[in-house]
């Protein structure tokens, strides 16, 4: 397969297109790319679990030979949803109403009180693979098929690699303001407290892909550590970013759009071993401490900030144009954009709007230790 477009299949008119969340929040709606939708450990064989991503209610399910699918929610029967109910009989997904069948291509396979399927009975599947632990669907509004391959980063088996450690948090913002973050160094030294602005080396994107290579400094209990943070994206729901310095840690970034304004983000992290197994363990656990609290750093901003269209820009800002244009070929649809400035919508209620200031013990060892002003 090849970073080329190929031929798109009509969709099958099963459930409409929803974009949910507060209208025109942003300019842009759900872009298309490989997304997590669980880990492997979440779903059994045999197992139908409800999911609701891409403004699309879906149910996630294994067969019995342990291959993972993923289909629209509702029976074209009389609409029950596979995800509450539901089952698995050999390789066939069964609603839970009448228990009619379906296999992993969405067509109708039988009726158990009738005399043979309906034919003009589907259901809308996507593609799904699972890359390590990673359950990863394509999702494209058209049903394209996959566009690009997803590559596995060297350290998912390099044995110096300890166990995963995974992490999960849902955000009210669009996953291409979150991403954009991947460019923006000088939101490090504000937002996060590092030492310095970090040095953005370079960025440069390839098709379907990107790559941001940068030089840190992390403060720290002995002192400020010299690093990298380095950061490929493949696509916009696949970011395998690699830290080194304090401890080489591979962090993989999914960010899954729940709908055009609420993105799904699991975070699963891999420490390089330090000869010894609890130190490992312990200074790995630090780590990942550290930097889910400064993810919780970020989401204020994200949730509260307006998207500017064209934003007034510093003469030493980093490339976030080159960003927006390379992130902008997953959206299907590109509306004339009037509006300079989309703000998020009023307070709940008519109320005034609230801001929680952080618990100092929350605080991040970049906050703690950095010395300068």
């Amino acid at each position: 397969m090849t970073d080329a477009a190929t031929s798109i299949k009509p969709a099958i008119p099963t459930q409409t297109e929803a974009e949910a969340g507060v209208p025109n929040r942003f300019p842009f709606g759900i872009p298309f790319g490989w997304f997590q939708v669980a880990w492997s450990s979440e779903l059994e064989a045999g197992q139908v679990i409800p999911r609701y991503y891409f403004g699309r209610h879906l149910a996630l399910w294994r067969d019995e030979d342990g291959a993972v699918h993923l289909s629209d929610a509702f029976c074209p029967h009389l609409g029950a949803h596979f995800g509450h109910g539901g089952h698995v009989k050999g390789n066939d997904l069964v609603c839970p109403f009448h228990g009619w069948q379906f296999d992993a291509e969405g067509a109708n396979t039988c009726i158990p009180y009738g005399t043979r399927p309906n034919r003009k009975a589907r259901i809308r599947t996507y593609p799904v693979q699972e890359l390590d632990q990673f359950v990863m669907a394509w999702y494209h509004p058209q049903e394209a098929e996959p566009l690009y391959d997803l590559d596995e980063p060297g350290e998912m088996t390099d044995a110096e690699y300890r166990e995963w450690t995974n992490v999960h948090f849902t955000v009210s913002t669009a996953a291409q303001e979150m991403s954009e973050n991947s460019v923006d160094g000088p939101h490090f030294r504000y937002v996060h407290n590092t030492e310095v602005v970090p040095e953005i080396q370079s960025y440069e994107t390839d098709g379907f892909r990107n790559r941001m290579r940068s030089v840190q400094k992390f403060p720290t209990p002995r002192g400020v550590v010299d690093g990298r943070i380095d950061v490929d994206n493949q696509g916009p729901g696949f970011a395998v970013t690699r830290f080194s310095g304090i401890v080489d840690t591979l962090l993989i970034g999914a960010a899954t759009p729940i709908d055009a304004s609420h993105t799904e983000v699991r975070f699963s992290f891999k420490t390089r071993s330090l000869g010894d197994a609890e130190m490992t363990t312990n200074v790995g656990r630090a780590f990942v401490k550290e930097v889910c609290k400064q993810f919780e750093e970020d989401r204020p901003i994200w949730e509260n900030k307006a998207h500017v269209v064209r934003p007034a820009l510093a003469d030493t800002d980093p490339p976030f144009m080159k960003f927006r244009k390379w992130y902008a070929q997953f959206y299907v649809e590109h509306p004339e954009i009037d509006e300079e400035m989309w703000v998020p919508g009023p307070p709940p209620a008519g109320g005034q709007p609230v801001f929680v200031k952080a618990n100092p013990d929350s605080a991040t060892a970049s906050a703690k230790y950095r010395t300068s002003e």
